[in-house]
């Protein structure tokens, strides 16, 4: 891509704050876009080939949506904790296999999608995000779910796709969790805690493509509950 085509592309985001350069096979996170530190408010790199996100990405005050889908990044550099307006963050389809612990900063965050990246431990630290939304790890390599996801406010957890033998029961006690999906993962029958059914505020459990046929989870104490939280739930978007 020619200078000048980057030059018109900083002119039209210095105006509306929004900043999209999609499949453009960029290498890198474009330096060009110190200039325009004070009023960028999205910036989308999705389908580049970019490997690393630069330090100076906690130069972005204003920033509220950050998106580099399907690039070829192996992890997020801690001064992302610093964008405090920050919304959403989309790093779906890279190779990030860490977190850092300043993600737990980003009071603002409602979305962090991580999608088909190389997770392999589920992430610590997330709590301190009360206005999250959604959690999605779908397509990671989790193996199990522990204690400390209770912590979590996200109304929708995507574990589809992972390599899930074991979930904590504290998953229950998530205050504002009504989506729950671990499609296609290695859970057994026995696996699944009842006290999603009879104690969570879960309205959509979604297990297919486990270790058991999925009509066996009526035999389950508290399937009754959970069927009721379901239906009030569709009743209500029907």
């Amino acid at each position: 891509m020619g200078n000048s085509a980057l030059k018109s592309h900083l002119e039209t985001s210095q105006k509306t704050g929004v900043f999209q350069l999609t499949g453009k096979g960029l290498q890198e996170f474009p330096e060009e876009l110190q200039r325009l530190t004070a009023n960028l408010r999205t910036v989308d790199l999705s389908g580049n080939k970019i490997e690393v996100l630069p330090t100076t990405i906690g130069n972005f005050p204003q920033l509220k949506s950050l998106t580099l889908n399907s690039n070829r990044l192996v992890g997020i550099p801690s001064e992302i904790g610093k964008l405090k307006k920050l919304e959403t963050l989309s790093l779906n389809g890279n190779r990030i296999q860490q977190l850092p612990p300043t993600l737990g900063q980003l009071k603002a965050l409602r979305t962090l999608s991580l999608a088909g990246n190389q997770i392999s431990e589920f992430p610590s630290g997330l709590g301190t995000l009360r206005q999250l939304d959604l959690l999605d790890l779908s397509r990671n390599k989790i193996q199990n779910v522990p204690e400390e996801v209770s912590e979590l406010q996200a109304i929708e957890i995507n574990l589809n796709q992972n390599q899930i033998s074991v979930v904590s029961a504290e998953v229950s006690r998530c205050p504002r969790l009504k989506v729950l999906r671990l499609e296609e993962n290695c859970l057994e029958l026995s696996s699944i805690p009842q006290s999603i059914l009879t104690e969570s505020q879960v309205s959509l459990f979604s297990v297919e493509g486990n270790l058991f046929e999925v009509k066996r989870l009526r035999d389950l104490e508290g399937y009754d509950k959970y069927m009721e939280r379901f239906t009030a739930t569709k009743k209500k978007f029907a």
